[in-house]
């Protein structure tokens, strides 16, 4: 599996409101998509940087994954997401090699990319997201 670049990493924060700020006004970067993803209970904003995006996390439930989160570690980095093609050949040859997956099969996440995440127990302690932009 080698992806072809980092997708996004994600940032865990309790209000957008009061984070899109810094990014903007501090960072000089451009806010491009604001949207809820509400079977994971979370709020996103996008923010181009090169090829790479930054997508602010914002939880819409204090017991879904990112209000769990910021609850046990705080406001930070959550996770990094790759881009990789053929999201369902590459979960099955990942846990071939005894990683360890969370989605067994790829899910519809922000901007409407297939996601799948990667246990943190297989991967060094950094949740590890792959993606799949479907034209």
């Amino acid at each position: 599996m080698k992806p072809s670049h980092i997708e996004h990493i994600g940032i865990a924060v309790k209000s957008l409101e009061e984070t899109i700020p810094f990014y903007e006004n501090v960072l000089g970067l451009i806010c491009y998509n604001i949207e809820e993803v509400k079977d994971q209970k979370v709020r996103t904003a996008f923010f181009q940087v090169g090829q790479t995006k930054i997508e602010l996390l914002e939880p819409t439930d204090p017991e879904g994954p990112i209000g769990r989160f910021i609850k046990r570690k705080g406001e930070g980095i959550h996770h990094i997401a790759f881009a990789v093609e053929n999201i369902e050949d590459r979960l099955k040859a990942v846990e071939s090699k005894g990683v360890q997956l969370i989605d067994k099969i790829s899910r519809k996440g922000a901007e409407g990319l297939d996601i799948a995440f990667l246990h943190p127990k297989s991967t060094f302690g950094v949740l590890t997201e792959l993606c799949e932009k479907k034209e």
